[in-house]
């Protein structure tokens, strides 16, 4: 434990390293370095104690007795885990590489870790730990025995461009997890790796489904996942905006849907369909009536995000935050082994996209992000403004949303092809070399 007149001081270098890191701006570090230095202070009457139960007693201090807010205690809690797993071990200098993970058991925690304290989202956390994953495993397998190196980064990436061949945007994926594995979990330099690397991407139209091709993908599916994809096409969600969807979500008195969490962790506002408000209400009735079997067995609470669940006991159990679309049966949740009703699986959902579209006997590869795509497009037909689209689906620029620009251009193209003019040029020389002429000679029409 640090004296007493050297807290303040440690605390300021934390708040510079957060800064120089690109951890946290100037704003939000202040507020880091003030948690840890209150850490600190709290912890030198625990100072024979592990790091991880001094956290937790700080923790119930804050929650108890101090009645610090949700969002307060994750923020501290965020603080304090960087200053104890990434600070004081770059603070240490030399001695980081003792304490650096080398196999994969050891290093597939510290990256959950990290991207928890991050704020990634958990699809990201999956696919970023399954391409280390199979990096970890690929070193092993043809590194010689050496320990990982950017010349194994290097090889990797090679190996999936001309080996497996896999396209720009998954091997830029995959270089990004790479990424963060080498610069905040083995501290290795990278060089000038992000700049000679990356794979140059191409930009894509997206697909769009025309209006009565969205007609016909929606009479090809059975309730509830014609529910589901309504709201996607309505709605402009995103699949996994959609499946976290809570009851309190649904504001039917001025027909908006409340998006929690979004991509990015923001929230936002989008429009409900008017025509949508009625099978909803149904939908929901039918909901609580499996909600209601459920706290008679027993069961009820759902999961909670953040410390909501240890703030606000009875949460979990309330009407107002269960899922919208819940799963036909209870599950395990891994991290608590506590049994609870999640929402629909996203493989689920997917597979009956896939076979509404297969019915409908659409040639197109249409997708759940298809429905969105057309949303947007539709809108745009329509005539509404391209930044009050942008706002509706919740994107960061603009220039993002002008992609769909280009799709409606493409839909309303008025050239003419010249093949066809050419061949109207014939068929008009043809009727005319059909019609009968009575012109021979020179000679007077009347005389020939």
């Amino acid at each position: 434990m640090l004296a007493m007149d050297n807290i303040h001081q440690v605390a300021l270098q934390y708040r510079k390293f957060l800064v120089n890191k690109a951890f946290a701006n100037e704003k939000v570090a202040a507020y880091m370095q003030n948690w840890v230095e209150k850490f600190l202070y709290f912890s030198r009457d625990y100072r024979h104690e592990p790091f991880e139960k001094v956290l937790a007693r700080f923790e119930d201090m804050l929650e108890t007795r101090m009645s610090f807010e949700a969002w307060q205690l994750k923020q501290a809690n965020d603080a304090i885990t960087l200053y104890h797993a990434h600070f004081r071990r770059h603070q240490t200098g030399n001695q980081a590489s003792l304490e650096t993970p080398h196999t994969r058991q050891e290093i597939e925690p510290k990256v959950r870790e990290w991207m928890r304290i991050k704020h990634y989202s958990q699809r990201t956390e999956k696919i970023y730990v399954h391409w280390i994953r199979r990096f970890l495993l690929y070193v092993e397998q043809y590194g010689s025995g050496k320990p990982v190196s950017v010349e194994h980064f290097r090889n990797f990436i090679s190996h999936l461009a001309t080996a497996k061949k896999v396209s720009a945007s998954t091997q830029n994926q995959a270089f990004n997890a790479l990424l963060l594995l080498f610069r905040d979990i083995l501290y290795i330099d990278t060089k000038d790796m992000p700049r000679s690397v990356r794979a140059k991407t191409s930009k894509r139209l997206p697909v769009v489904l025309s209006v009565e091709e969205v007609k016909t993908v929606f009479a090809a599916i059975e309730m509830p996942y014609r529910l589901m994809l309504q709201l996607l096409y309505g709605s402009g969600l995103r699949m996994g905006e959609l499946l976290q969807l809570r009851i309190q979500d649904i504001d039917f008195d001025q027909n908006l849907i409340v998006v929690r969490g979004g991509k990015r962790d923001k929230d936002r506002v989008t429009v409900l369909p008017e025509s949508l408000i009625e099978p909803l209400q149904i939908h929901m009735k039918q909901v609580k009536q499996l909600y209601e079997q459920d706290l008679s067995e027993g069961f009820g609470a759902v999961w909670l995000p953040y410390a909501l669940a240890r703030k606000y006991p009875g949460a979990a159990t309330e009407w107002a935050w269960q899922y919208l679309f819940p799963a036909a049966k209870l599950s395990r949740d891994p991290e608590v082994g506590v049994m609870r009703r999640h929402h629909v699986y996203d493989k689920t959902l997917q597979a009956a996209m896939k076979r509404a579209v297969k019915r409908s006997g659409i040639a197109k590869h249409a997708s759940l992000h298809t429905l969105r795509h057309s949303f947007a497009t539709h809108l745009l037909m329509q005539g509404t403004d391209i930044r009050e689209i942008q706002e509706l689906l919740g994107h960061k620029s603009v220039e993002t949303t002008m992609i769909y620009t280009h799709v409606v251009r493409g839909l309303r193209v008025n050239a003419v092809s010249p093949l066809d003019t050419l061949q109207s040029a014939d068929g008009e020389n043809s009727r005319k070399e059909a019609r009968p002429n009575n012109a021979v000679a020179g000679l007077p029409r009347t005389q020939a």
